[in-house]
């Protein structure tokens, strides 16, 4: 995640669905491990607005205070602006995400707890061969055997010029031994693919993710 992305679309459909999700499950912490990047060079990306996907009012505002501060820091705020009770934890904070730390920065989750943990690297898991913009497949087998086997591993995933259902087949076919569904927003060219250990726990996502779409029409899909 790089600081100019704080607050756009891909931020209202991230945050909105995200809160939802850890209210949904009943979890205490949303833990968001935002895989930090030094901005890259100057394009369209980031720049649309907040408004462009339909989230609450709530998680539009904290977006727009996203974008003016470019502090990832504000994120924390996310249940305070929803009225939720769960807390939010930085994993790592802000630290910026290198190919010398990726050991230490995959470790250290909390293994006692039930949680939804969010990975939020700037394009997605690793194609072929990965670079800093990817998460790797062991990244997210290594996060997984650290959580509880209620807890949930939320990976973002851009849109890679295919259907997300073809997409999420292929990263399915490649995810080690667990659990997997996912919800996309064609509107926001976004998909989250959740993960877990356990075939009830990724049942009770399957259940929320099919009545979030219902909320307020939010204009997402869901894969089995």
């Amino acid at each position: 995640m790089q600081r100019r992305f704080l607050g756009d679309a891909k931020d209202s459909f991230k945050w909105d669905y995200l809160d939802y999700l850890t209210r949904e499950l009943g979890y205490a912490q949303l833990t968001v491990a935002l895989m930090m990047r030094p901005d890259g060079k100057k394009n369209t990306h980031g720049r649309s607005e907040p408004e462009e996907f339909p989230a609450r009012e709530c998680v539009i505002d904290l977006c727009h205070q996203l974008r003016a501060s470019r502090d990832p820091e504000r994120i924390r705020d996310l249940p305070e602006a929803t009225g939720a009770t769960y807390q939010v934890r930085l994993h790592c904070g802000d630290t910026l995400l290198t190919k010398d730390n990726r050991a230490d920065y995959f470790a250290g989750f909390d293994s006692k707890h039930d949680q939804l943990v969010f990975l939020d690297p700037d394009n997605g898991f690793e194609p072929k061969g990965y670079t800093p913009q990817h998460v790797r497949y062991e990244d997210v087998a290594r996060v997984l055997g650290q959580v509880t086997e209620g807890s949930v591993v939320s990976v973002f995933q851009h849109f890679r010029y295919k259907q997300f259902g073809d997409d999420f087949a292929e990263i399915r076919e490649r995810l080690w031994d667990c659990h997997s569904t996912a919800i996309y927003s064609d509107h926001v060219n976004v998909m989250i693919v959740g993960v877990a250990k356990s075939q009830r726990t990724i049942e009770r996502v399957r259940v929320a993710n099919e009545a979030y779409p219902s909320t307020e029409k939010k204009q997402v899909k869901v894969i089995a």
